[in-house]
């Protein structure tokens, strides 16, 4: 793997665990010492992030982590939900039914009680965008998939756990999954949308709530109520 390549993985799992926080100054003599590279494969690494959109140069030499607020999470939802509601349609019009409904099955008996449940829980959310990518064979989506979700890795670890969230979450992506493998694509959509509607409200409030207890910068505005449609009531846990 070349220098380059181990500066930008190691940096981008800082800043998406958050090891490297909003606002961590990337210094490049400390950080290339650090990893053992040199100011070269240092500044490539750093211009990768740049693009990514997940540091920003303060100046010729130093280089912060960018900040997030609720403005960028709203925009980064817009993009997303645009994104993902096209591929749930399309998934169900050109995917493989018994592996979505093999996917369903997996989300109905997922838990995220337990040490390890919500780890096993993302894995499972990994494999189920695998099958999503895959089913939409479109190359310039998943592409914007893939940036999108290099951005919400960190916004999950900026909220809070919610356990109730979380059990939420699992019954929406069982919806998702089953809409696929039935090949109703318009509920698909749907279901991805009122999931990513209730998901922005939770990491929203739960900034809120950061930011009201004093350990977060900026006012956060109010987060949207959850919604449920009609047809999403039965695949609800």
């Amino acid at each position: 793997m070349r220098a380059s390549d181990r500066a930008y993985r190691t940096l981008l799992e800082e800043i998406q665990t958050g090891a490297l926080p909003p606002g961590a100054v990337l210094a490049e003599v400390e950080q290339a010492t650090r990893l053992g590279v040199s100011r070269t494969p240092l500044r490539e690494a750093l211009g990768r992030l740049a693009a990514d959109g997940l540091v920003v140069q303060q100046s010729p030499r130093v280089t912060v982590v960018a900040d997030v607020d609720a403005d960028d999470i709203r925009a980064l939802f817009e993009v997303r939900r645009a994104l993902e509601e096209s591929a749930a349609r399309a998934a169900a019009q050109r995917g493989d039914g018994a592996e979505f409904a093999a996917l369903a099955e997996q989300f109905a008996a997922a838990s995220v009680v337990g040490p390890d449940a919500t780890d096993d829980y993302y894995a499972l959310i990994a494999r189920f965008d695998a099958a999503l990518d895959a089913a939409v064979a479109n190359d310039y989506l998943t592409a914007a998939l893939r940036t999108v979700r290099t951005h919400l890795v960190r916004v999950r670890r900026l909220a809070r756990d919610n356990p109730e969230r979380l059990a939420a979450s699992v019954a929406e992506h069982r919806l998702i999954a089953s809409a696929i493998a039935a090949g109703d694509a318009e509920l698909a959509a749907h279901a991805t949308h009122v999931h990513l509607h209730n998901a922005l409200a939770s990491i929203l409030a739960s900034l809120d709530h950061t930011a009201s207890t004093g350990s977060a910068t900026g006012a956060i505005a109010p987060a949207p109520e959850p919604v449920a449609g009609s047809r999403l009531m039965k695949g609800r846990a």
